[in-house]
């Protein structure tokens, strides 16, 4: 079968050796083998992947849109779904292809700002509980002293 007509799973698969890496994010097929060497999270990271379905370890990573560039110019075809293949990892909009900036919902608002908040709040608690620490510690001096 040619590239062209799409690999299967089990065409995938067979490529798992850092000398022959294939790897498949969003239903596409990448030959990664040149790559492998010059990863920067290290060829263990692309090797655990190897002949898989890498999109959820892909999207989970946040890659930059220069890492995505790259991987545009290793793409050797399309995935060709066959009955009994492991479904995609990710049923979200990453999944479908569609690629939105991290911190950003969908719906276009900052899908960070749950996280600040958090942070934020954290912070504040900690800040309240040093007062109180600090307040408690100054009236106890007061009581023994008298």
């Amino acid at each position: 079968m040619s590239e062209a007509e799409g690999m299967t799973f089990s065409d995938v698969a067979s490529h798992n050796s850092k000398k022959d890496l294939y790897l498949v994010i969003h239903d596409k097929v990448y030959d990664v083998t040149k790559f492998v060497d010059e990863h920067p999270g290290g060829e263990e990271v692309l090797l655990d992947v190897g002949g898989q379905d890498a999109t959820e370890a892909f999207e989970d990573v946040g890659h930059s849109d220069e890492a995505r560039e790259i991987l545009e110019g290793l793409k050797t075809g399309d995935l060709k779904r066959m009955p009994g293949d492991p479904e995609p990892h990710s049923s979200s909009s990453a999944a479908q292809g569609t690629v939105t900036s991290p911190g950003y919902s969908e719906g276009g608002g900052a899908g960070m700002g749950g996280g600040i908040m958090f942070y934020a709040l954290v912070l504040l608690g900690g800040g309240l509980a040093f007062g109180a620490y600090k307040y408690l510690q100054a009236n106890s001096a007061g009581v023994e002293g008298k």
